[in-house]
């Protein structure tokens, strides 16, 4: 199945189950999150009478409002070794935010001090039961589905300390969407995830590339915290991020940015300044 969080034909927040071309509004549920688990989407009523074309939509960020985004850094072999940096046997992992998030297909505003804005397409991982000190063999079963992420990242802030949140989590500049896809729908092991820039291909790895995969991430990220319902784990980018090109390639105004993980979806996101 496939799911967004979106608004429906009146304005209204809805989750809303994709149908061939159309968008199907589920009884009583305003947006995917906490109280979304796959037994309460499965036992939700189809307001068929009130579907929509999808090609309509306004979506929301797939998960509006996670109690945790949980990020992963150099979690691809080619990405390290363009970053100059060495493997670890523990994952690099920074927070984001709720306010953090934006739209599968939503302007992003870069607009402000930063001169250095990147792009990260990554494969992102939905949970759909609470997760504490789980083990490798049965992490999987917490999750509820796959999307979309852009780790969109401000470099120069970045790399202003030894850590990277104030980099990382700039509001409404990580698009994530634009649907939930559930693990029956798709193996996500065995798809291929790229970036683009006005049309030029500038990342492209298979997800069995990933260094630590997301089992052992939702083990070890669930060791210190309890992963949640509705919380978003980014599994990492792979190379060709722009900081890392000769010469550099940044985002400016007017760029159009797209992240395609086959299988699941593609983000669509334009690049603006302040009163565009």
């Amino acid at each position: 199945m496939r799911y967004a969080s979106t608004y429906d034909k009146s304005g209204a927040p809805v989750v809303a189950e994709l149908q061939g071309d159309l968008l199907v509004p589920l009884a009583g549920l305003t947006e995917l999150g906490a109280d979304t688990t796959a037994e309460v989407l499965a036992a939700a009523r189809r307001r068929t009478a009130d579907a929509f074309p999808a090609s309509e939509a306004e979506l929301r960020p797939v998960v509006p409002n996670p109690a945790k985004v949980i990020c992963v850094g150099l979690n691809y072999r080619a990405h390290i070794e363009e970053t100059g940096r060495t493997d670890s046997d523990y994952p690099v992992l920074f927070p984001k935010f709720a306010s953090s998030l934006a739209g599968p297909y939503a302007a992003i505003d870069i607009g402000g001090p930063s001169v250095q804005v990147d792009y990260e397409g990554e494969l992102t991982v939905v949970i759909g039961a609470p997760a504490r000190r789980v083990s490798e063999a049965g992490a999987l079963d917490h999750v509820l589905g796959y999307t979309v992420g852009n780790d969109i990242t401000m470099r120069d802030f970045q790399y202003k300390t030894h850590q990277w949140m104030q980099g990382k989590a700039w509001d409404g500049c990580t698009p994530v969407g634009p649907y939930l896809v559930t693990p029956d729908e798709v193996d996500v092991t065995a798809q291929t995830i790229s970036t683009t820039v006005n049309g030029q291909k500038v990342q492209e790895s298979t997800i069995d590339l990933l260094i630590f995969p997301i089992a052992r991430l939702i083990a070890t990220i669930s060791e210190f915290t309890e992963l949640r319902t509705g919380d978003l784990i980014l599994t990492g980018t792979p190379s060709g991020v722009g900081h890392r090109r000769t010469p550099p390639l940044y985002l400016k105004p007017g760029d159009v940015v797209t992240v395609e993980v086959t299988g699941v979806g593609a983000l669509r996101n334009t690049v603006i300044s302040p009163g565009e």
